[in-house]
């Protein structure tokens, strides 16, 4: 087995046609990695993360409010937070969003 993982993001999870999917990319005692696609006006409400995150976009376009401020997140967007930052992800065009946790 190889110690290295090779993936295509952008055709990895097919955009839904409402809401959101999800799957994990890759997990182990280190990080958590799940990727998202999100159908236009699709999202995800405020919430925090109990541990600390970084959001980024492969494809499309969201409005990302982390704390008090609100960016507009395209390809190439990558956003860092301490865990319990509070943030929320509302796609205006579908779009794939890369989620890392890091644990410990």
């Amino acid at each position: 087995m190889s110690a290295y993982a090779i993936r295509q993001l952008a055709t990895e999870l097919p955009f839904p046609e409402s809401g959101k999917k999800s799957v994990v990319v890759q997990e182990d005692e280190r990080t958590k990695v799940v990727l998202f696609a999100f159908a236009a006006g699709g999202g995800l409400p405020e919430h925090v993360a109990p541990l600390p995150a970084i959001l980024q976009i492969v494809a499309g376009e969201a409005a990302i409010t982390v704390g008090e401020e609100r960016v507009v997140g395209v390809p190439g967007t990558w956003i860092s937070m301490p865990p319990q930052t509070p943030h929320s992800i509302a796609a205006s065009q579908p779009t794939l969003l890369l989620l890392t946790l890091l644990k410990g």
